[in-house]
């Protein structure tokens, strides 16, 4: 049986079929945001009702929905869920190895103060992870250390959501720029330039922002002059490499020099005063009582040897999967390698044979965009080796004989691990789920053409908008852009808008989805330790989400008519 998708199927009318294909998204907003749901209540349940309406309302084969769904639910585990599995395990062999205390020693060295760890830790390093792994590492991980140094877990999952806008469009060693040429024949070259003449205003004030949420306007006064450092230092690389260099570099290069820039440049400077949250100020103060009484505690200092093994553990996580994103490389870990290359030869022998793509019954080759089209293919895609959350449990590995842990509590906590994580995997597994179906089925299609006839006055602004949408459903710039890409293309050379601005813009609409998405905060709950409590995290961010898109659209709209110089 086969299946041709409709993009009208309620009465043959465009907006009436977005209706219907609006309600899934709609009724995952109202379980997280309003009637406060766990989230893999949430998730299941979504999946749920996105599987009756395929099947109702778009005539989708009922097994082909259940198998898309199962499809996507595998995606969710491997390798999204394997990601958050490494990361949450690798933080608490830190923890448990006594590391960790040293890690915040070295940060409180650099600053005391929270709102420059927030730059320093979500922002500056945060982009570096989403440069070199993307996917979950970068919230997983930053949010993690945030919650370590004494943040509170909310904020600290909500602050690296947040910050991880300004770098996501160039992720995974530019993946979602790369994507793009292939669906719609344009130079991935001229889409990195274009974003990179877009994202750089959003890289200047999203740490600006950070602190602004974190701490309010007065106090956000006092660091200014680092987050002038910390913004402009990211945005000017972004730009010249992105423009220069491609979309691969990016992320890679203007984390570095922002970490750089902030570490010197706190050696110069410090702000007037030192901020904590209003908890660290009761004990702080509980403790100036106590120390008046009794003898002061002695100051604990560590050597340089001491710090870099402490730091050692996300040392080698940056080192492996840095490794684990050039293209060779991942082509042999994944079995594809050509080359060569006598040592990629013998890891592409180990990758082919660690790597399983089963058909997916009902659903492989038997669904048409349209009558005459060529059959998608449909496979569930199990790259064991290739898996970025392989490359972190290697570093976890190698963590193991550093800090001199045993294999018995290694494995003790590894159980531990997934224990926590469980809900969150549920969680991943339906959502990701619930993208297959939808997409499968025609829904996110019939949403992105009920945008696009917004018409050439009002599509400029909008265009972001299908980016977000993509990302909040996929959970992915690079899947947004594949998803969504021909169409932008198709829409704005029909409207008279250049079709790289639309490109462009759908990838950095894409970015202020990524904080909502339903994958992205079941990855920063499991993190911090919030499980169940993934409404209150969706409701911390929905709000900036929203902010930010709308910003974007401004300044597309802008760039389409004003500004038109800006386009490459």
């Amino acid at each position: 049986m086969t299946f041709i998708q409709n993009f009208t199927p309620v009465g043959g009318n465009l907006w009436v079929s977005a209706a219907v294909a609006l309600i899934p998204i709609l009724y995952f907003f109202w379980a997280l945001a309003i009637k406060k749901m766990k989230g893999h209540i949430a998730g299941i349940t979504t999946l749920a009702l996105a599987i009756l309406l395929a099947i109702v309302a778009f005539k989708v084969p009922a097994g082909m929905a259940l198998m898309s769904a199962s499809q996507g639910a595998v995606y969710g585990i491997l390798p999204i869920g394997w990601i958050i599995v490494a990361s949450v395990f690798l933080y608490k062999l830190t923890v448990k190895s006594g590391q960790f205390d040293i890690i915040r020693h070295s940060v409180l060295s650099i600053t005391e103060d929270r709102r420059l760890q927030a730059l320093l830790v979500a922002f500056s390093f945060g982009a570096f992870l989403e440069g070199a792994a993307g996917f979950g590492a970068p919230v997983a991980i930053s949010a993690a250390l945030l919650v370590g140094l004494g943040f509170h877990p909310l904020y600290a999952a909500g602050l690296c959501l947040i910050a991880n806008t300004a770098p996501v469009a160039f992720g995974a060693i530019g993946t979602p720029v790369i994507a793009l040429e292939g669906p719609t024949g344009i130079p991935a070259l001229e889409v990195s330039k274009m974003i990179g003449r877009q994202l750089p205003f959003l890289s200047v004030f999203i740490p600006f922002y950070l602190v602004f949420i974190m701490a309010g306007w007065k106090k956000t006064k006092e660091v200014m002059p680092a987050i002038l450092v910390s913004g402009i230092s990211f945005s000017v690389t972004q730009y010249v490499s992105s423009n220069f260099l491609g979309p691969e570099l990016p992320d890679i290069l203007s984390s570095l020099v922002s970490l750089i820039a902030m570490a010197v440049f706190l050696k110069f400077w410090k702000p007037k005063t030192i901020f904590r949250f209003s908890h660290e100020q009761e004990f702080a103060a509980t403790i100036a009582m106590q120390a008046g009484q009794t003898k002061q505690a002695q100051v604990v200092h560590y050597t340089g040897g001491q710090i870099f093994k402490a730091w050692s553990p996300f040392i080698l996580l940056t080192g492996t999967i840095t490794l684990w994103g050039i293209p060779t490389i991942k082509s042999a870990l994944s079995g594809h390698y050509e080359g060569s290359n006598a040592i990629l030869k013998a890891v592409n022998v180990i990758g082919k044979s660690l790597t399983f793509m089963p058909e997916v019954p009902f659903v492989h080759n038997k669904v048409f965009s349209k009558a005459g089209a060529a059959a998608t293919p449909a496979f569930y895609k199990m790259e064991l080796l290739a898996a970025a959350g392989t490359a972190i449990l290697i570093a976890a590995i190698i963590t193991k004989f550093i800090v001199g842990m045993s294999w018995k509590n290694w494995v003790i906590t590894f159980g531990e691990t997934i224990n926590e994580v469980k809900f969150p995997l549920i969680t991943i597994a339906s959502v990701v789920g619930f993208a297959y179906v939808i997409n499968l089925a025609g829904m996110s299609t019939t949403l992105a053409l009920t945008l696009s006839k917004t018409g050439a006055i009002l599509f400029p602004f909008f265009s972001p908008f299908l980016g977000w949408l993509g990302v909040f459903v996929t959970g992915s710039d690079t899947s947004a852009n594949v998803l969504f890409g021909n169409l932008q293309k198709i829409t704005a050379e029909s409207i008279g808008m250049d079709p790289v601005l639309a490109l462009a813009a759908n990838s950095s609409g894409g970015v202020t989805g990524k904080m909502i998405s339903p994958q992205s905060i079941a990855v920063a709950c499991a993190a911090v330790g919030l499980v169940g409590k993934e409404s209150e995290l969706f409701r911390f961010t929905i709000k900036h989400s929203l902010f930010l898109v709308v910003l974007i659209g401004v300044m597309v709209w802008l760039q389409n008519s004003v500004l038109s110089f800006m386009i490459p």
